[in-house]
């Protein structure tokens, strides 16, 4: 039984065309979490196994629910008893993207038609494995019609295998992104331990927050070097707190001496730092990212047996729309703000982001303000349709810098094809409903505009 046709989802004449035009168009993946190491060297993959379950919180979670032991799925469990144990719960896995990407996946990749179920394991063992013989991570990647990979690097990173590639013709490029997450968490009880190694790679002796604030900018020249133009933050919520620069000093060096600071003092520390690495990112023409609204490490007993991302994060409650908009305007009064892209975890934020979003663009970019891709939880049909609609009810999707993978699989590349199906599939029912005349040349370069067009020009790699 044949389950990924050629019209999967696909569901008017009009979205039939227009995917025409965009399955061709090449892919940017400006955020994932692919290993440099395992790209620089070709990492190959001893089993299906390995690549699909080896660090895949997502299909963890499902098989947990699935009231799957976790000796299958984390544990010591033979890897082709894990692949049984997935197989078994994919095939009941009814309206779960996973089971409409796995299936993407096994088809884009492995050439295989059928349905992936406690029946079929062995012969999807078997073929997967065969071919994996003659994949590996960079062919992965390269058959993925990839021009551009964007990795997640914490400023400390020394980025020897970026530098090692810059020169190699592998057929894309791979660029390190910024991610100073562990530098704004003041809270977190090793955050002194990271100064200290962000003095040693920085060769700056770190006393005072302005000593912070030339430590990171060293880093920042660093990673443009290496052909850097992103960075990336993961918060909780975007912080907004009014501050005194004195304030600050004041409490980062409370902070150095292991006092613990108070909420406020926490918030204005992390306004502060996110205002001044903006500046720095604006000044580079770097696009900063904002991902925010997660709860993390949900579960205690999880955490203790696993660690961190294993599957126990969700949405969370705390992001505050109005502190979004004040930071942004904490930034635009300056003429500070930097290209932009925010996510929010929490789907119900959507029209509020795109409305933050309107009050701040400014030429002569397009979009300068980007609502980032459904991501994470949202990830899936239903989740970019909303985000799809919300961002052409409120602002302009014509301008959308499109699809990332926000993954450490080599083959979720499938999920640029999702997305250009759901997108689409969205603008056939638009046009066909007659809310937007067939104009097939506007329709065609918004269309592939989306799918890479917008991005490259907006990262301007």
């Amino acid at each position: 039984m044949e389950f990924i046709t050629a019209n999967y989802l696909l569901n008017t004449k009009t979205a039939k065309e227009l995917y025409a035009y965009a399955s061709k168009m090449p892919i940017i993946d400006y955020h994932c979490h692919l290993s440099p190491q395992e790209i620089y060297e070709d990492k190959q993959f001893k089993n299906i196994t390995e690549l699909w379950l080896g660090g895949d919180h997502y299909k963890w979670r499902l098989m947990r629910s699935a009231g799957i032991d976790e000796e299958y799925i984390t544990g010591k469990a033979s890897d082709i008893d894990k692949f049984k144990a997935w197989a078994k719960t994919l095939s009941f896995a009814i309206g779960s993207p996973l089971f409409e990407w796995s299936h993407l996946e096994l088809k884009k990749y492995f050439n295989y038609d059928g349905l992936l179920n406690e029946k079929t394991y062995k012969e999807v063992w078997k073929l997967c494995n065969e071919k994996l013989k003659d994949l590996s991570a960079r062919k992965l990647i390269k058959n993925s019609n990839v021009k551009v990979v964007c990795t997640t690097d914490d400023p400390i990173d020394d980025l020897k295998y970026h530098k090692l590639m810059a020169n190699e013709k592998m057929g894309f490029k791979v660029y390190p992104a910024f991610r100073p997450d562990k530098v704004i968490n003041i809270e977190k009880e090793n955050w002194n331990e990271y100064i200290s190694k962000l003095e040693n790679i920085s060769k700056t002796k770190i006393e005072s927050y302005d000593d912070l604030i030339k430590a990171l900018r060293k880093r920042l020249n660093y990673f443009e070097k290496v052909g850097c133009k992103v960075a990336d933050h993961g918060l909780a919520y975007v912080p907004y707190m009014e501050y005194q620069k004195d304030d600050i000093d004041r409490l980062f060096k409370k902070a150095l001496k292991g006092i613990s600071l108070n909420e406020n003092e926490i918030e204005k520390y992390k306004t502060s730092l996110l205002y001044d690495l903006s500046k720095e990112y604006n000044k580079r023409n770097w696009v900063s990212q904002l991902h925010y609204g997660v709860k993390r490490d949900n579960s205690t007993y999880l955490f203790k047996k696993k660690g961190v991302d294993v599957g126990g994060d969700s949405i969370g409650d705390s992001a505050s729309i109005d502190k979004l908009a004040n930071f942004l305007n904490l930034l635009d009064k300056d003429n500070k703000l930097p290209k932009t892209i925010i996510y929010s975890l929490n789907p119900n934020d959507n029209t509020a982001i795109d409305t933050v979003m309107a009050s701040f663009q400014r030429g002569p970019t397009i979009s300068k303000l980007q609502h980032g891709s459904a991501w994470w939880f949202n990830d899936n049909y239903d989740g970019m349709k909303d985000q799809l609609k919300s961002l052409a009810t409120q602002g302009y999707l014509a301008g959308f810098v499109g699809m990332l993978t926000d993954s450490r699989s080599f083959i979720s590349y499938a999920r640029h094809e999702y997305f250009r199906r759901v997108l689409c599939d969205f603008l056939g029912e638009i046009v066909e409903k007659g809310r937007y005349p067939k104009d097939e040349e506007k329709l065609k370069k918004i269309v592939e505009d989306i799918s890479y067009n917008n991005t490259k020009k907006y990262f301007e790699f």
